[in-house]
């Protein structure tokens, strides 16, 4: 049974939610599925994630976009949570005849990873704040400066398959959606500002966030887009 037939009030009033959000933001279908999407991971709403990803492919998001919506997922709430979300992506792909594996969209090697990690972080922060964390870091820390340009942003940020302020758009999304990251979503204001990104489009983020994640959290992004990206 649905929730139609089960929680008929329910399914009224969030629907009917849903369309009221829509109607305040400007997002195209596609990138309010991504960033819905990457805020389900966060969220851990598995149901809901498979529910919205076979609609938004049998839209305009691709198989490509749809793995790296959980790739990019990793770096924000571990392998250990993203991987049950892996696994849905992919079972949806292969009823869907999606040969399996895609083709590689890495654009590093062991050896460069650190330097191109570099290289798209510094796109996002600034190469000045970059620089920064490295002096700053105790001798005994440094290696966590190491793993976020190296992996984070080498391995993860740096692929293909979604452009940087996509991407970045799909990280505050994630960060806003998990909670308890207060720090890394201003940071993330910040990183949206510098890539391109607009006010708007974060307030179109939240707008679209709602339904799926709560009051909470989506208050807490609000003040971080205030404080980082106040209105005109």
């Amino acid at each position: 049974m649905t929730f139609a037939e089960t929680d008929p009030e329910f399914a009224q009033y969030h629907a009917d939610f849903v369309d009221d959000t829509l109607q305040h933001a400007s997002l195209s279908s596609h990138d309010r599925a991504v960033v819905q999407l990457g805020a389900m991971i966060a969220a851990g709403a598995q149901t809901a994630f498979r529910q919205l990803l076979g609609t938004a492919l049998d839209g305009s998001l691709t198989p490509v976009e749809a793995k790296e919506i959980g790739y990019q997922a990793v770096a924000y709430v571990g392998s250990a949570r993203a991987s049950d979300f892996l696994t849905i992506t992919n079972d949806v792909l292969i009823a869907r005849g999606v040969e399996l594996p895609l083709p590689g969209r890495s654009t590093t090697t062991p050896d460069d990873r650190l330097e191109r990690g570099r290289a798209v972080q510094s796109a996002v922060v600034g190469a000045g704040r970059v620089d920064a964390m490295y002096e700053n870091a105790a001798d005994d820390t440094v290696h966590f400066q190491r793993f976020l340009s190296g992996n984070c942003f080498g391995d993860t940020v740096g692929r293909d398959g979604l452009d940087l302020p996509t991407r970045e758009l799909l990280t505050f999304a994630v960060l806003v959606a998990l909670g308890g990251a207060d720090a890394q979503v201003t940071g993330h204001v910040a990183g949206n500002l510098h890539v391109g990104n607009t006010r708007q489009q974060l307030l179109d983020v939240l707008t679209v966030l709602v339904p799926v994640i709560g009051y909470p959290r989506t208050l807490n992004g609000l003040a971080a887009v205030n404080e980082g990206a106040p209105a005109a």
